[in-house]
């Protein structure tokens, strides 16, 4: 009933405007109210909180959908709930919870997750953002690079040194509110795909932060991160099943209806067997995520799995949307086609929570343990 519903809601809200989004590189600001009163901003949070309730299963369903219809408000959706709003109903105290978690997961504020820094990628020991307590507040000075909805975000999540001396055994994280004095937004990036969902470069310049305000505990934001993160690679890998499948439908669509040498080609075997293996690896891959969100809402370990679940995921998004275009032919290379769109999206899928790379060290790491 979840997958139908936001089915429908994707197809009737969402799709229609996709292109002319994509296009203008327009952030969607107008299906915000529209997706919050559905509960898609409180997933996984309790109703306490504001929240819908509901399980990781449902989470991934739901992100599947929506990217189905535009990858773009996929990762709005699927970044707000697991970095953001994640993080503080993971690891923030109550009243923390009761402030910041209630407006997230309602929709009335958009959450933004800032780890990523010009020097500080893969390598988060190298960060280079500091916080020092000075008396009853924090003093964060440094800046972020390739934060979604960083310029659009009411709360932020950002991670600092607060221990330089220990590299990334001395990073905490702070809850901040976009109108605290020094949070500066310097540039919306233009990007390849996505280019609906919002960007941006975030600079820090005497950003006083209240004490009460550290997330979790002082010195062990680096090992909350990691959970973080590995809640938000099963919700990338959902991002990425439901764009290949956007592909393999399109393509479907277009092999029964385009004729050459007097019949569609999709009765030419060429064309059935790109059909058939987009079809089984995109099974393949919401299995794998299904899994990876199964581990994670019955307190399994589930890292490996979710490296798994994104790493595969993201890979067959990009083979799926590459066959998607060469079934199309020269109609798939020009802008008016979804599968074009689909093409640029899926990339993304393969770099954002942790390259492709990032993910086969993690997977060999707890292979080799």
């Amino acid at each position: 009933m979840l997958r139908q519903t936001v089915r429908e809601f994707a197809r009737v809200e969402i799709a229609p405007g996709a292109f002319e989004r994509d296009e203008a590189a327009r952030f969607p600001h107008e299906l915000v109210p529209k997706m919050a009163e559905l509960g898609l901003f409180g997933i996984m949070i309790p109703e306490e909180y504001g929240g819908a309730g509901l399980d990781g299963i449902s989470l991934v369903i739901v992100i599947e959908e929506l990217a189905r219809a535009d990858g773009a408000v996929a990762l709005i959706v699927a970044s707000h709930n697991a970095l953001c709003a994640g993080h503080i109903f993971a690891f923030g105290n109550e009243e923390q919870k009761k402030r910041y978690l209630v407006p997230l997961a309602r929709g009335e504020k958009l959450g933004a997750w800032a780890m990523t820094e010009p020097e500080s990628g893969s390598d988060a020991g190298s960060l280079k953002t500091r916080a020092v307590l000075e008396g009853s507040h924090w003093v964060i000075q440094g800046e972020k690079l390739f934060i979604t909805q960083g310029s659009t975000a009411g709360v932020y999540v950002i991670m600092a040194s607060t221990d330089s001396g220990r590299g990334k055994k001395g990073l905490s994280a702070f809850i901040v509110e976009r109108e605290i004095p020094g949070l500066i937004v310097e540039r919306v990036e233009k990007k390849l795909g996505v280019r609906a969902s919002d960007t941006a470069a975030l600079h820090f310049e005497n950003l006083r932060v209240p004490k009460e305000n550290l997330l979790g505990e002082l010195n062990c934001g680096f090992i909350s991160a990691l959970r973080v993160l590995d809640g938000a690679r099963i919700g990338m890998g959902a991002l990425a099943v439901g764009l290949a499948r956007a592909a393999l439908e399109e393509s479907v669509r277009y092999a029964t209806e385009r004729r050459q040498f007097g019949r569609p080609i999709a009765e030419f075997e060429a064309i059935q067997w790109k059909l058939s293996d987009m079809a089984t690896e995109i099974d393949a891959a919401r299995l794998l995520v299904f899994r990876a969100a199964h581990l994670r809402q019955t307190g399994q370990s589930f890292t490996r799995a979710a490296s798994e679940a994104k790493l595969f995921a993201s890979e067959v998004a990009m083979r799926s949307t590459t066959q998607a275009i060469q079934i199309h032919g020269g109609s798939g290379y020009i802008k008016d086609s979804p599968v074009e769109r689909y093409f640029r999206d899926a990339k993304i899928c393969e770099i954002g929570e942790g390259t492709s790379e990032i993910q086969r060290m993690i997977i060999a790491r707890e292979l080799l343990r």
